[in-house]
């Protein structure tokens, strides 16, 4: 899937990854898509959680090898 930004968080445990994806999106516009990538396995449940605690929609979500994947959408601003 193609996104506006891709934020490349690997070797970086929670809560990092959150903090870093909060402060990205800051940055975004809305209806702009990102992509964040980790190799925490725990990943997927906690940015399900964050987008549903913050408006922004969890588009998707996919794993290769260890890499997890995720795309979101800022919903507000």
């Amino acid at each position: 899937m193609k996104t506006d930004y891709t934020l490349d968080t690997v070797g970086k445990f929670c809560p990092v990854p959150i903090i870093e994806t909060a402060a990205k999106m800051k940055e975004l516009k809305v209806n702009d898509t990102i992509t964040v990538i980790s190799d925490d396995s725990g990943f997927f449940p906690d940015m399900q959680n964050w987008c549903k605690m913050t408006g922004n929609e969890y588009i998707d979500d996919s794993e290769d090898d260890g890499i997890y994947t995720v795309y979101i959408r800022k919903v507000k601003s």
